[in-house]
């Protein structure tokens, strides 16, 4: 089994944590806030990506996108709390953290967000179905895949934070730093555009 988590891991990571609405906003909120400030919209993030998991593993997310109604409506709210998402990012103040009084979004938000995030669906369950850790047993398999990906959702996600925040440690003068602000919101915007334009 090692050598079938290895593999698991190993389309997981890079595939699971390239840039997509959650790993943009999360790069985006710690270049704007800082890492800390921002822990409560990880957890959220964390919390609903690992839902996105559950259904796909659990069978719901078929029963999602056979409504197409519902599909639609979903996808409508990411993209207005997208928009917002990243004006809140590319106009949050800069400089010095400890000068800053805005507060970013919270659990609820990147919990909303990861819910309606199309690339988690998509990467998720192209790596869930994809791979096998237990021929003999669905449910010991769908055990073990369940906390080798809930795994890479808090590494991945932790790790973008960590590398937004990295910049905002850097970026401390008010024209660098709302530029860097800019370009995240920006590549947050274009990830979503990217996440839902026809294959």
């Amino acid at each position: 089994m090692a050598n079938e988590l290895f593999l698991l891991w190993l389309a997981a990571f890079p595939l699971m944590g390239s840039p997509g609405p959650a790993t943009m906003s999360l790069a985006g909120l710690g270049t704007a806030f800082g890492f800390r400030p921002s822990l409560g919209y990880l957890l959220g993030i964390i919390a609903g990506t690992t839902a996105v998991l559950l259904m796909i593993a659990t069978g719901v997310t078929a029963l999602i996108l056979a409504q197409p109604l519902l599909l639609t409506a979903l996808t409508i709210l990411a993209g207005i709390y997208i928009l917002y998402l990243a004006w809140k990012i590319a106009t949050a103040p800069v400089g010095p953290l400890a000068l800053r009084s805005d507060h970013p979004p919270a659990f609820v938000p990147g919990f909303s967000l990861a819910i309606a995030n199309p690339k988690a669906f998509a990467a998720i369950g192209a790596v869930y179905a994809g791979h096998t850790l237990v021929v003999d047993n669905l449910t010991v398999d769908a055990v073990y895949k369940l906390g080798a990906l809930t795994l890479v959702i808090v590494i991945v996600n932790t790790a973008w934070l960590a590398f937004g925040a990295a910049f905002s440690r850097v970026l401390t003068s008010p024209v660098t730093g709302r530029a860097a602000n800019v370009l995240f919101a920006t590549l947050l915007v274009v990830s979503v555009v990217w996440a839902l334009a026809p294959a």
